[in-house]
């Protein structure tokens, strides 16, 4: 493939990338962005870089343009969190009418949400669930066709997952997925046992690459990255009670190593800029964050799979990226859209 002008193909149209974090069920806000972006014929994908729900959405996207382009990946789309609702009511973390007329999203009213959230202080997923059991195993293996995925030339896709006993970050190359690489991607250490894949463990990989983005600079001709961004690293507030302050350790695990890449690009552009780094690739980085809303919901929300919570999500990701190319798409390939140091430094 070849590009013209710093991203910009044949006819105009912009060719980017996508990194896309993960966060459960929020996810669904990164559905609602993918779903206005495919509607822009202007833009093409090169590459994708999705982590845990970020590479749930991914690998449907990529099976549904493999099928039948961008009617059939925005159809795939939709099936899948249909599909995730349908799972979600039948389960343990289904909202109560408290919740469900709560505007935080949260499960804080649902007994099982509650027993569960109770049994992870004291039991791990290997004594609460010996036989493995795994309902979104098959959820993935119904909505994905991981052959086509597997054999498709639409986009270069990649999924991070966390070795277990090593720390570091394992990017899953499209040409190999299976059902046991997403399920990797998405493993909560709390609620799934570690997933093996090639006799190495993995959870979640947000925990290492929330999204990875080194390899849509190793990988990818485009220079530009649309990074769907929903796990908030800022919050104004110091939590103080035990849950409040689980759950900001966690966001913060889940924000560092993609903090640290955003330094290092920034650092890297300066000395571009300076001329100091003769032939480096310049990557043109651009933001659809969700940051600010999700401060606003329950910490549990991310369990909740209620439909209309999910539709609720995808309306407000929608919004956000019909914003993001009204504002920007004339600087794709061009420029980088938001200010790394301010954002990460």
């Amino acid at each position: 493939m070849s590009f013209e002008d710093k991203g910009t193909g044949a006819a105009g149209r912009k060719i980017v990338n996508l990194a896309l974090q993960g966060g459960g069920s929020h996810g669904a806000f990164t559905w609602g962005v993918l779903d206005r972006l495919l509607e822009d014929e202007r833009l093409s994908f090169e590459g994708i870089s999705g982590t845990s729900a970020g590479a749930v959405n991914a690998v449907v996207m990529t099976d549904g343009l493999a099928a039948g382009g961008r009617q059939a990946a925005k159809d795939a789309l939709r099936a899948y969190w249909q599909k995730v609702a349908a799972l979600s009511s039948r389960g343990v973390f289904t909202p109560s009418p408290f919740d469900k007329a709560n505007p935080d999203f949260g499960l804080e009213h649902s007994p099982g949400y509650l027993f569960m959230e109770s049994l992870t202080y004291f039991m791990s997923p290997y004594q609460v669930n010996p036989l493995k059991f795994n309902p979104l195993r098959d959820l993935l293996a119904e909505s994905i066709n991981f052959e086509r995925v597997r054999r498709q030339q639409a986009v270069k896709l990649f999924i991070s997952a966390t070795n277990v006993k090593t720390a570091k970050v394992k990017v899953f190359n499209g040409k190999e997925l299976d059902v046991q690489h997403v399920l990797a991607s998405t493993c909560l250490p709390l609620m799934m046992h570690a997933v093996e894949v090639d006799g190495q463990y993995y959870w979640d990989g947000s925990f290492t690459g929330n999204p990875a983005i080194f390899p849509l600079l190793f990988e990818c001709e485009s220079p530009d990255i649309v990074m769907v961004h929903i796990t908030p690293a800022d919050r104004p507030e110091v939590p103080t009670t035990s849950p409040a302050i689980m759950n900001r350790m966690q966001e913060i695990s889940f924000n560092t190593s993609l903090i640290r890449e955003m330094r290092t690009i920034a650092y890297l552009t300066r000395l571009i800029d300076a001329g100091k780094a003769d032939g480096a690739k310049r990557l043109l980085i651009h933001l659809i964050e969700a940051e600010d809303l999700i401060r606003k919901l329950s910490w549990s929300s991310r369990l909740n799979g209620d439909w209309n919570f999910l539709t609720h999500l995808h309306g407000l990701g929608r919004a956000r990226a019909d914003k993001w190319l009204a504002a920007n798409f004339d600087r794709v390939g061009v420029e980088t859209t938001i200010n790394l140091e301010e954002k990460y430094f």
